[in-house]
Protein backbone atom coordinates (compact mmCIF):
# COMPACT_ATOMS: atom_id res chain seq x y z
CA UNK A 1 0.00 0.00 0.00
CA UNK A 2 2.38 2.31 0.72
CA UNK A 3 4.67 1.90 -2.65
CA UNK A 4 1.26 2.98 -4.25
CA UNK A 5 0.90 6.07 -2.46
CA UNK A 6 1.16 9.14 -4.56
CA UNK A 7 2.68 11.29 -1.60
CA UNK A 8 6.12 10.87 0.12
CA UNK A 9 5.56 8.08 3.15
CA UNK A 10 6.94 9.35 6.38
CA UNK A 11 9.97 6.92 7.09
CA UNK A 12 8.50 6.07 10.58
CA UNK A 13 5.60 3.75 8.40
CA UNK A 14 8.61 2.12 6.72
CA UNK A 15 9.99 0.83 9.92
CA UNK A 16 8.60 -2.45 10.28
CA UNK A 17 9.71 -5.78 11.73
CA UNK A 18 8.51 -9.18 12.19
CA UNK A 19 9.63 -9.80 14.81
CA UNK A 20 9.49 -13.91 16.03
CA UNK A 21 8.79 -14.52 19.24
CA UNK A 22 7.74 -18.30 19.13
CA UNK A 23 4.48 -19.94 19.92
CA UNK A 24 4.29 -21.17 23.57
CA UNK A 25 1.31 -20.75 25.19
CA UNK A 26 0.50 -17.93 27.65
CA UNK A 27 -0.26 -19.20 31.20
CA UNK A 28 -3.77 -18.21 32.13
CA UNK A 29 -2.82 -17.91 36.15
CA UNK A 30 -1.37 -14.57 34.72
CA UNK A 31 -5.24 -13.45 34.20
CA UNK A 32 -6.54 -15.08 37.38
CA UNK A 33 -4.20 -15.04 40.28
CA UNK A 34 -4.09 -12.60 43.33
CA UNK A 35 -0.47 -13.34 43.68
CA UNK A 36 0.66 -12.76 40.05
CA UNK A 37 -1.72 -8.77 40.81
CA UNK A 38 0.00 -8.68 43.68
CA UNK A 39 3.44 -9.60 41.92
CA UNK A 40 2.23 -6.48 39.10
CA UNK A 41 1.48 -4.22 41.74
CA UNK A 42 4.63 -3.94 43.08
CA UNK A 43 6.94 -4.93 40.38
CA UNK A 44 4.88 -3.06 37.13
CA UNK A 45 2.68 -0.72 38.25
CA UNK A 46 5.01 0.94 40.62
CA UNK A 47 7.78 1.14 38.53
CA UNK A 48 6.16 2.28 34.89
CA UNK A 49 5.16 5.37 33.41
CA UNK A 50 2.00 5.59 33.34
CA UNK A 51 -0.12 8.14 31.47
CA UNK A 52 -2.16 10.15 34.05
CA UNK A 53 -3.94 13.04 32.41
CA UNK A 54 -3.80 15.35 29.64
CA UNK A 55 -1.73 18.45 30.16
CA UNK A 56 -4.72 20.72 28.56
CA UNK A 57 -6.94 19.55 32.13
CA UNK A 58 -5.11 21.03 34.22
CA UNK A 59 -3.95 24.31 32.03
CA UNK A 60 -3.85 26.86 35.43
CA UNK A 61 -2.27 27.13 38.41
CA UNK A 62 -3.74 25.17 41.02
CA UNK A 63 -5.78 23.27 38.52
CA UNK A 64 -5.32 19.36 39.43
CA UNK A 65 -6.93 15.77 38.44
CA UNK A 66 -6.58 12.48 40.85
CA UNK A 67 -5.27 9.61 39.30
CA UNK A 68 -5.82 6.37 41.31
CA UNK A 69 -3.89 3.07 40.27
CA UNK A 70 -4.74 0.07 42.34
CA UNK A 71 -4.70 1.14 45.72
CA UNK A 72 -2.29 4.18 45.27
CA UNK A 73 -3.82 8.15 44.86
CA UNK A 74 -1.92 10.69 43.21
CA UNK A 75 -2.57 14.50 42.90
CA UNK A 76 -1.15 16.06 39.32
CA UNK A 77 -1.29 19.47 39.64
CA UNK A 78 0.00 22.54 37.98
CA UNK A 79 2.49 24.11 40.53
CA UNK A 80 3.39 27.21 37.71
CA UNK A 81 2.89 28.50 34.30
CA UNK A 82 5.40 25.59 32.89
CA UNK A 83 5.97 23.06 35.93
CA UNK A 84 3.74 19.98 36.94
CA UNK A 85 4.11 18.01 39.76
CA UNK A 86 2.91 14.63 41.71
CA UNK A 87 2.09 14.18 45.06
CA UNK A 88 0.79 11.12 47.08
CA UNK A 89 -2.86 12.33 47.38
CA UNK A 90 -3.40 11.49 51.27
CA UNK A 91 -3.15 13.18 54.57
CA UNK A 92 0.31 12.38 56.29
CA UNK A 93 -1.84 12.70 60.02
CA UNK A 94 -4.28 9.97 59.78
CA UNK A 95 -4.30 8.76 56.35
CA UNK A 96 -7.34 10.24 55.20
CA UNK A 97 -7.35 11.39 50.88
CA UNK A 98 -7.32 14.53 50.73
CA UNK A 99 -9.19 14.88 47.26
CA UNK A 100 -11.44 12.72 45.76
CA UNK A 101 -11.65 15.08 42.66
CA UNK A 102 -9.88 17.64 40.11
CA UNK A 103 -10.55 21.05 40.04
CA UNK A 104 -8.39 24.35 41.24
CA UNK A 105 -7.60 24.83 44.40
CA UNK A 106 -5.47 27.59 46.59
CA UNK A 107 -3.90 24.33 48.68
CA UNK A 108 -4.61 21.11 49.40
CA UNK A 109 -6.64 20.83 53.19
CA UNK A 110 -7.50 17.74 54.46
CA UNK A 111 -11.68 17.63 55.10
CA UNK A 112 -10.87 15.24 58.52
CA UNK A 113 -8.72 17.54 60.98
CA UNK A 114 -8.03 20.55 58.64
CA UNK A 115 -4.09 19.78 57.95
CA UNK A 116 -3.18 21.50 55.13
CA UNK A 117 -0.27 21.74 52.48
CA UNK A 118 0.84 24.05 49.68
CA UNK A 119 0.21 23.56 46.02
CA UNK A 120 3.74 22.71 45.53
CA UNK A 121 3.60 19.82 48.50
CA UNK A 122 5.04 21.46 50.99
CA UNK A 123 3.21 21.72 54.88
CA UNK A 124 1.08 24.62 55.46
CA UNK A 125 -0.87 24.37 57.92
CA UNK A 126 -1.51 22.42 61.39
CA UNK A 127 -4.54 23.60 63.18
CA UNK A 128 -3.13 22.43 66.89
CA UNK A 129 0.42 22.51 65.83
CA UNK A 130 1.46 23.18 69.56
CA UNK A 131 -0.17 19.09 70.27
CA UNK A 132 2.37 17.71 67.04
CA UNK A 133 5.84 18.30 68.75
CA UNK A 134 7.00 15.55 66.95
CA UNK A 135 6.05 17.48 63.41
CA UNK A 136 9.23 19.28 61.54
CA UNK A 137 6.85 21.53 59.10
CA UNK A 138 10.09 21.65 56.75
CA UNK A 139 10.01 18.18 56.57
CA UNK A 140 6.78 17.22 56.53
CA UNK A 141 5.90 17.83 53.05
CA UNK A 142 3.78 15.28 50.80
CA UNK A 143 5.65 12.71 48.91
CA UNK A 144 6.27 13.57 45.56
CA UNK A 145 6.37 10.69 42.52
CA UNK A 146 8.45 11.69 39.20
CA UNK A 147 6.70 13.57 36.33
CA UNK A 148 7.14 13.78 32.63
CA UNK A 149 5.10 15.11 29.71
CA UNK A 150 4.50 14.05 25.74
CA UNK A 151 2.55 14.67 23.64
CA UNK A 152 0.72 16.43 25.81
CA UNK A 153 0.20 14.09 27.70
CA UNK A 154 1.21 13.87 31.65
CA UNK A 155 3.12 10.63 33.13
CA UNK A 156 4.03 9.41 36.64
CA UNK A 157 6.45 6.73 37.93
CA UNK A 158 6.62 5.78 41.94
CA UNK A 159 10.05 4.63 41.23
CA UNK A 160 12.65 6.93 42.11
CA UNK A 161 16.07 5.23 40.59
CA UNK A 162 13.17 5.14 37.18
CA UNK A 163 14.93 6.21 33.86
CA UNK A 164 13.37 9.64 32.44
CA UNK A 165 10.17 9.27 30.35
CA UNK A 166 11.79 10.05 26.93
CA UNK A 167 14.36 7.57 27.63
CA UNK A 168 11.36 4.77 28.53
CA UNK A 169 9.42 5.82 25.57
CA UNK A 170 12.01 4.50 23.25
CA UNK A 171 11.23 5.40 19.67
CA UNK A 172 7.80 6.43 20.49
CA UNK A 173 9.10 10.81 19.87
CA UNK A 174 10.30 10.21 17.06
CA UNK A 175 7.42 8.69 14.93
CA UNK A 176 4.98 11.24 15.92
CA UNK A 177 6.94 13.95 15.33
CA UNK A 178 5.31 15.19 12.28
CA UNK A 179 1.90 14.30 13.53
CA UNK A 180 2.42 16.22 17.04
CA UNK A 181 0.05 14.82 19.75
CA UNK A 182 0.51 18.16 21.89
CA UNK A 183 -1.43 20.09 18.99
CA UNK A 184 -4.87 18.25 19.40
CA UNK A 185 -7.30 18.53 22.15
CA UNK A 186 -9.68 15.95 23.95
CA UNK A 187 -13.16 16.00 21.76
CA UNK A 188 -14.11 12.74 23.76
CA UNK A 189 -13.34 10.85 26.99
CA UNK A 190 -15.46 7.74 28.07
CA UNK A 191 -14.46 5.53 30.81
CA UNK A 192 -16.13 1.90 31.40
CA UNK A 193 -15.24 -0.67 34.43
CA UNK A 194 -15.17 -3.61 32.35
CA UNK A 195 -15.45 -6.94 34.53
CA UNK A 196 -12.20 -8.87 33.14
CA UNK A 197 -8.39 -8.62 34.06
CA UNK A 198 -6.80 -5.73 32.62
CA UNK A 199 -4.95 -7.50 30.55
CA UNK A 200 -7.44 -9.33 28.80
CA UNK A 201 -9.14 -5.75 28.21
CA UNK A 202 -6.14 -4.64 26.54
CA UNK A 203 -5.46 -7.67 24.33
CA UNK A 204 -8.59 -7.25 23.26
CA UNK A 205 -6.85 -4.57 21.43
CA UNK A 206 -3.75 -5.70 20.50
CA UNK A 207 -4.65 -7.66 17.38
CA UNK A 208 -7.12 -7.09 14.49
CA UNK A 209 -7.55 -11.13 14.10
CA UNK A 210 -11.16 -11.07 15.86
CA UNK A 211 -12.39 -8.51 13.14
CA UNK A 212 -13.81 -11.96 11.21
CA UNK A 213 -15.84 -13.03 13.92
CA UNK A 214 -16.26 -10.58 16.28
CA UNK A 215 -16.84 -7.35 13.61
CA UNK A 216 -18.27 -9.33 10.77
CA UNK A 217 -19.75 -6.03 9.15
CA UNK A 218 -16.07 -4.38 8.55
CA UNK A 219 -14.75 -6.86 6.37
CA UNK A 220 -16.09 -5.48 2.97
CA UNK A 221 -14.07 -2.46 3.43
CA UNK A 222 -11.19 -3.56 6.09
CA UNK A 223 -8.32 -5.69 5.01
CA UNK A 224 -8.14 -7.38 8.22
CA UNK A 225 -5.49 -10.21 7.45
CA UNK A 226 -3.27 -7.46 5.83
CA UNK A 227 -2.77 -6.44 8.61
CA UNK A 228 1.38 -5.27 9.86
CA UNK A 229 2.39 -6.23 13.06
CA UNK A 230 5.65 -4.29 13.91
CA UNK A 231 7.47 -5.97 17.22
CA UNK A 232 10.85 -4.23 17.13
CA UNK A 233 13.81 -6.33 18.34
CA UNK A 234 15.32 -3.03 20.09
CA UNK A 235 11.86 -1.62 21.21
CA UNK A 236 11.01 -3.09 24.98
CA UNK A 237 8.05 -0.77 25.81
CA UNK A 238 6.65 -0.02 21.93
CA UNK A 239 4.50 -2.16 19.18
CA UNK A 240 2.23 -1.12 16.33
CA UNK A 241 -0.44 -2.08 13.74
CA UNK A 242 -1.21 -1.01 11.01
CA UNK A 243 -4.85 -1.98 9.54
CA UNK A 244 -5.44 -1.46 5.66
CA UNK A 245 -8.74 0.36 5.11
CA UNK A 246 -10.25 0.82 1.62
CA UNK A 247 -9.72 -3.37 0.70
CA UNK A 248 -11.91 -5.80 1.35
CA UNK A 249 -10.96 -8.71 4.26
CA UNK A 250 -8.85 -11.51 2.35
CA UNK A 251 -11.83 -13.51 3.61
CA UNK A 252 -13.90 -12.05 0.91
CA UNK A 253 -13.38 -13.63 -2.41
CA UNK A 254 -14.21 -11.77 -5.42
CA UNK A 255 -14.93 -8.00 -3.94
CA UNK A 256 -15.74 -5.42 -6.45
CA UNK A 257 -15.51 -1.16 -5.83
CA UNK A 258 -19.08 -0.82 -5.48
CA UNK A 259 -19.33 -3.70 -2.79
CA UNK A 260 -16.02 -2.23 -1.05
CA UNK A 261 -17.49 1.66 -1.45
CA UNK A 262 -20.99 0.61 0.37
CA UNK A 263 -19.51 -1.19 2.65
CA UNK A 264 -17.09 1.81 3.56
CA UNK A 265 -20.10 4.32 4.33
CA UNK A 266 -22.10 2.30 5.98
CA UNK A 267 -19.31 1.57 8.45
CA UNK A 268 -18.34 5.03 7.97
CA UNK A 269 -16.83 6.20 12.27
CA UNK A 270 -17.13 10.18 13.46
CA UNK A 271 -14.15 10.52 15.02
CA UNK A 272 -15.02 12.91 17.47
CA UNK A 273 -17.27 16.15 17.68
CA UNK A 274 -14.61 17.72 15.10
CA UNK A 275 -15.64 16.21 11.80
CA UNK A 276 -19.69 16.17 12.50
CA UNK A 277 -21.61 17.29 10.09
CA UNK A 278 -18.64 16.29 7.39
CA UNK A 279 -19.13 12.94 6.89
CA UNK A 280 -19.46 10.81 3.81
CA UNK A 281 -22.71 10.46 2.28
CA UNK A 282 -23.84 7.84 -0.54
CA UNK A 283 -25.33 10.67 -2.90
CA UNK A 284 -22.83 10.70 -6.27
CA UNK A 285 -19.94 9.14 -4.78
CA UNK A 286 -18.14 7.31 -7.64
CA UNK A 287 -15.04 5.91 -8.11
CA UNK A 288 -13.36 7.52 -11.39
CA UNK A 289 -11.74 5.23 -14.43
CA UNK A 290 -8.21 4.11 -12.85
CA UNK A 291 -8.89 5.07 -9.45
CA UNK A 292 -9.44 2.47 -6.17
CA UNK A 293 -12.06 2.91 -3.66
CA UNK A 294 -9.51 3.18 -0.77
CA UNK A 295 -7.50 6.33 -3.19
CA UNK A 296 -11.04 8.14 -3.99
CA UNK A 297 -12.24 7.84 -0.21
CA UNK A 298 -8.75 9.13 1.22
CA UNK A 299 -9.12 12.07 -1.45
CA UNK A 300 -12.55 12.76 -0.38
CA UNK A 301 -11.78 12.44 3.58
CA UNK A 302 -8.44 14.76 2.68
CA UNK A 303 -10.90 17.76 1.51
CA UNK A 304 -13.13 17.64 4.22
CA UNK A 305 -9.95 17.85 6.45
CA UNK A 306 -8.71 21.04 4.91
CA UNK A 307 -10.53 23.45 7.20
CA UNK A 308 -9.24 21.42 10.45
CA UNK A 309 -5.45 20.85 8.94
CA UNK A 310 -5.06 23.63 6.99
CA UNK A 311 -4.56 23.10 2.78
CA UNK A 312 -0.88 22.28 3.14
CA UNK A 313 -0.98 19.64 6.44
CA UNK A 314 -3.72 18.23 4.39
CA UNK A 315 -2.53 17.65 0.54
CA UNK A 316 0.54 16.16 2.00
CA UNK A 317 -0.98 13.25 4.85
CA UNK A 318 -0.60 10.00 2.60
CA UNK A 319 -4.14 8.10 2.12
CA UNK A 320 -2.28 5.62 4.97
CA UNK A 321 -2.61 8.19 7.38
CA UNK A 322 -5.91 9.16 6.70
CA UNK A 323 -7.08 5.91 6.47
CA UNK A 324 -5.71 3.16 8.13
CA UNK A 325 -5.89 2.44 12.37
CA UNK A 326 -2.14 2.93 13.09
CA UNK A 327 -1.93 1.55 16.19
CA UNK A 328 0.65 2.01 19.09
CA UNK A 329 1.25 0.87 22.27
CA UNK A 330 3.22 1.59 24.87
CA UNK A 331 3.77 -0.91 27.85
CA UNK A 332 1.94 -1.75 29.85
CA UNK A 333 -1.50 0.35 29.12
CA UNK A 334 -1.38 3.11 26.58
CA UNK A 335 -2.44 2.79 23.27
CA UNK A 336 -2.18 6.00 21.09
CA UNK A 337 -2.94 6.35 17.57
CA UNK A 338 -1.26 8.18 14.61
CA UNK A 339 -3.50 9.82 12.21
CA UNK A 340 -3.92 12.96 9.89
CA UNK A 341 -7.58 13.73 11.69
CA UNK A 342 -8.29 12.82 15.26
CA UNK A 343 -6.99 10.20 16.33
CA UNK A 344 -7.89 7.38 18.69
CA UNK A 345 -6.24 6.59 22.53
CA UNK A 346 -6.80 3.74 24.82
CA UNK A 347 -5.90 3.01 28.16
CA UNK A 348 -6.16 0.27 30.06
CA UNK A 349 -6.06 -0.09 33.89
CA UNK A 350 -7.15 -2.27 37.21
CA UNK A 351 -10.11 -1.24 38.54
CA UNK A 352 -8.54 -0.41 42.25
CA UNK A 353 -7.41 -3.62 43.91
CA UNK A 354 -9.90 -5.82 41.97
CA UNK A 355 -7.86 -8.24 39.59
CA UNK A 356 -11.06 -9.11 38.07
CA UNK A 357 -12.20 -6.18 37.05
CA UNK A 358 -10.27 -3.07 35.19
CA UNK A 359 -10.93 0.52 33.54
CA UNK A 360 -11.18 0.92 29.71
CA UNK A 361 -10.44 4.70 28.87
CA UNK A 362 -11.49 5.52 25.12
CA UNK A 363 -10.33 9.09 23.74
CA UNK A 364 -10.62 11.10 20.88
CA UNK A 365 -7.53 13.72 20.31
CA UNK A 366 -8.94 15.93 17.53
CA UNK A 367 -6.97 18.98 15.25
CA UNK A 368 -8.80 22.31 15.11
CA UNK A 369 -8.21 25.18 12.71
CA UNK A 370 -4.66 26.90 12.70
CA UNK A 371 -4.57 30.34 14.46
CA UNK A 372 -7.98 29.52 16.49
CA UNK A 373 -8.18 28.55 20.31
CA UNK A 374 -8.01 25.45 21.52
CA UNK A 375 -10.83 23.68 22.55
CA UNK A 376 -11.87 22.73 26.13
CA UNK A 377 -11.14 19.25 26.33
CA UNK A 378 -14.26 17.18 27.10
CA UNK A 379 -14.89 15.97 30.49
CA UNK A 380 -15.13 12.20 31.48
CA UNK A 381 -18.30 10.65 31.45
CA UNK A 382 -18.36 7.33 33.07
CA UNK A 383 -20.72 4.88 32.45
CA UNK A 384 -22.12 2.65 34.42
CA UNK A 385 -22.69 -0.75 34.66
CA UNK A 386 -25.63 -1.48 33.01
CA UNK A 387 -25.13 1.24 30.04
CA UNK A 388 -23.65 0.60 26.83
CA UNK A 389 -21.06 2.35 24.85
CA UNK A 390 -23.28 3.11 22.33
CA UNK A 391 -25.02 5.09 25.11
CA UNK A 392 -22.21 7.56 24.43
CA UNK A 393 -23.99 9.14 21.49
CA UNK A 394 -20.89 10.89 20.78
CA UNK A 395 -18.94 8.02 20.09
CA UNK A 396 -20.93 7.49 16.90
CA UNK A 397 -20.14 4.57 14.71
CA UNK A 398 -17.52 3.32 16.96
CA UNK A 399 -20.35 2.31 19.82
CA UNK A 400 -21.31 -0.15 18.53
CA UNK A 401 -18.05 -1.65 17.50
CA UNK A 402 -16.89 -0.80 21.00
CA UNK A 403 -20.28 -3.37 22.17
CA UNK A 404 -18.67 -6.13 20.06
CA UNK A 405 -15.79 -5.59 21.55
CA UNK A 406 -17.44 -5.96 25.31
CA UNK A 407 -19.35 -8.90 24.39
CA UNK A 408 -16.25 -10.84 24.25
CA UNK A 409 -14.25 -9.64 26.89
CA UNK A 410 -15.82 -11.16 29.79
CA UNK A 411 -16.44 -14.25 28.81
CA UNK A 412 -13.04 -14.51 28.29
CA UNK A 413 -12.39 -13.69 31.69
CA UNK A 414 -15.32 -16.36 32.80
CA UNK A 415 -13.88 -19.24 30.06
CA UNK A 416 -10.62 -19.08 31.23
CA UNK A 417 -11.88 -20.13 34.70
CA UNK A 418 -12.73 -23.40 33.10
CA UNK A 419 -10.32 -23.67 30.53
CA UNK A 420 -7.38 -23.80 33.03
CA UNK A 421 -8.78 -27.30 34.78
CA UNK A 422 -7.81 -28.75 31.12
CA UNK A 423 -4.89 -26.90 29.80
CA UNK A 424 -2.47 -24.50 31.68
CA UNK A 425 -2.07 -21.98 28.93
CA UNK A 426 -3.68 -19.53 26.18
CA UNK A 427 -2.77 -20.52 22.48
CA UNK A 428 -1.48 -17.62 20.33
CA UNK A 429 -0.96 -17.36 17.07
CA UNK A 430 2.75 -16.60 15.54
CA UNK A 431 1.95 -13.40 13.96
CA UNK A 432 -1.45 -11.86 14.11
CA UNK A 433 -1.08 -12.17 18.21
CA UNK A 434 3.16 -11.20 17.92
CA UNK A 435 1.86 -7.86 20.23
CA UNK A 436 0.14 -10.01 22.65
CA UNK A 437 3.65 -12.30 22.89
CA UNK A 438 5.44 -8.67 23.40
CA UNK A 439 3.27 -7.27 26.00
CA UNK A 440 3.90 -10.96 28.00
CA UNK A 441 7.87 -10.67 26.90
CA UNK A 442 7.75 -7.29 28.44
CA UNK A 443 5.37 -8.11 31.44
CA UNK A 444 7.80 -11.02 32.62
CA UNK A 445 11.20 -9.06 32.39
CA UNK A 446 9.33 -6.66 35.07
CA UNK A 447 7.67 -9.68 37.05
CA UNK A 448 11.49 -11.22 37.16
CA UNK A 449 13.83 -8.41 38.02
Amino acid sequence: MLKREHRDVPEVLRRESATDLGVEAIPIDRYLSREFHELEVEKVWRKVWQMACREEQIPNVGDHVVYDIVDDSFLVVRTGPHEIKAFLNVCLHRGRRLRTEGGCVPNFRCPFHGFTWNIDGTFAENPSGWDFPQVDPERFSLPQVKVGSWGGFVFINMDRNAAPLDVYLETLPDHFKHRPLEDRYTSIHIAKIIPANWKVTAEAFLESFHLIATHPQLLGSTADESTEYTVWPDQRHISRAITVAGYSSPHMKGTDDDTIMANYLLNRQYYGRAMEGRDLVADDLKVADGQTPREFIAEQLRTQLKPLLGDDAAETATDCEILDPIAYTVFPNFAPWMAAGPSLVYRFRPNGDDHETSILDVMFLSPYPPGTERPKPAKVKWLREDQEWTDAEELGRLGPVLNQDANNIPEVQRGMKALRHYRRGLMMSRYQESRIRHFHKTLMEYINQ
